[in-house]
């Protein structure tokens, strides 16, 4: 519970962090602006996996996430029309995006790394409940 608790507030710091990359004035640098929102989204997408799979070990959120990621940033190489008309509304930009990117699967799978790295820090995996190191 108390990690699916931390995930769900990392969650919460890290959607509105995104959001205000993506559409507030910050003045970035092009790459931060273009690649930052790419990677919180993908940060986002880890926590929200280990909030509702507390019991996994990251290494595997890691592995679900950067799948469904990947097939997110996919999609956009297929026409569906429904999918499509979605991806023109604000939630279809920010939850599917709209043009494909080799570049923005790299950001994914380095905000996942990252994700992970801290979730393994935060809960080690004998907190996790792994049963062959407590047999």
């Amino acid at each position: 519970m108390r990690r699916s608790l931390t995930a769900l507030i990392l969650l919460l710091i890290t959607i509105p962090i995104g959001l205000a990359v993506r559409f507030l004035p910050l003045h970035l640098p092009w790459f931060l602006y273009k690649y930052l929102g790419s990677a919180l989204w993908a940060a986002a997408l880890y926590w929200f996996l280990a909030t509702l799979l507390p019991k996994l070990r990251p290494q595997t959120l890691a592995a679900l996430a950067i799948l469904i990621a990947t097939l997110i940033e996919l999609s956009r190489l297929i026409s569906i029309a429904a999918i499509d008309a979605f991806r023109l509304t604000l939630p279809g930009r920010i939850l599917l995006g709209r043009y494909f990117s080799i570049k923005n699967i790299a950001a994914y799978i380095f905000a996942i790394i990252l994700c992970t790295l801290l979730d393994r820090r935060l809960y080690p995996e004998r907190t996790l409940g792994n049963k062959a190191e407590s047999a």
